[in-house]
């Protein structure tokens, strides 16, 4: 049974719980938005195993750009690995995701240290937006309504997390109607503050899906605050369990 077969049956089944329970649970559970977030996830990165280079350019204010590497090595919505691969100041860090565990690897440190999804990255960019990029199952989902921007219809989603282990809170997600295609997202604190912004760019033909290999995520009180994340050829690859657990981290090249 594939990846994406497997999780629509745990929605199913989930949704007839729910019924079990209350009335206002049970509508509570959108499983129109919630398959639809599962498409842009499919949209973005492969159900398989695959490897990804990333290249994310900082801008802070004045200061010159900040440019940082990384290798992802991703299995299914729950396994990931991001190696760091530059600044050679930072070579050799990993981080490690299983499930919503986030761990990072330094050289100089004997033992892996637990880190929040949340916490920044660089730039505009947190941990779980490159160790955990996909929604799905971290968020529930509904439809909010439609948009039509530059003559194409996009379905506005409100997610929310499903609880506060999540990167984000609040997440407003525009997605093409009739490709899955993701457009835009929104990013709210739990205040209800916008955070930032993020536009999905640069479609291209990457194993024979239109994928967004650019996505632009903009800070939303400091103007002119934003990190460009460069997406190269993703790589489908037989990625063994034993590779995502923290003892094998320091056998990583």
């Amino acid at each position: 049974m594939n990846t994406s077969l497997s999780h629509l049956l745990r929605v199913a089944l989930a949704a007839a719980g729910l019924c079990l329970l209350t009335p206002a649970l049970a509508q509570e559970v959108d499983l129109e938005a919630l398959n639809l977030v599962e498409a842009a996830d499919r949209v973005r990165f492969p159900a398989e195993g695959f490897e990804v280079g990333v290249h994310i350019t900082s801008k802070t204010g004045t200061r010159d750009p900040e440019e940082r590497e990384y290798l992802v090595r991703s299995k299914g919505n729950e396994n990931t690995l991001v190696i760091t691969t530059a600044p050679a100041s930072e070579k050799g860090q990993v981080m490690l995701m299983r499930d919503r565990d986030l761990w990072i690897y330094m050289p100089r440190l004997s033992q892996p240290v637990r880190l929040p999804l949340a916490q920044r990255l660089t730039g505009q960019v947190a941990n779980g937006d490159l160790a955990r990029a996909n929604f799905t199952g971290d968020y529930n989902a509904r439809r909010v309504r439609e948009e039509v921007i530059d003559r194409k219809t996009y379905v506005v989603l409100e997610l929310t997390g499903i609880d506060g282990t999540v990167t984000y809170h609040r997440v407003l997600y525009w997605v093409e109607k009739g490709t899955s295609r993701p457009y835009k997202a929104e990013f709210y604190a739990v205040s209800g503050r916008l955070l930032k912004t993020c536009l999905y760019r640069n479609y291209k033909s990457v194993n024979g899906v239109t994928r967004p290999t650019q996505l632009v995520m903009t800070d939303a009180v400091k103007r002119g605050d934003e990190s460009v994340m460069d997406y190269g050829d993703i790589r489908l690859r037989e990625l063994p369990d034993k590779m995502f657990t923290k003892d094998y981290l320091k056998k990583l090249d």
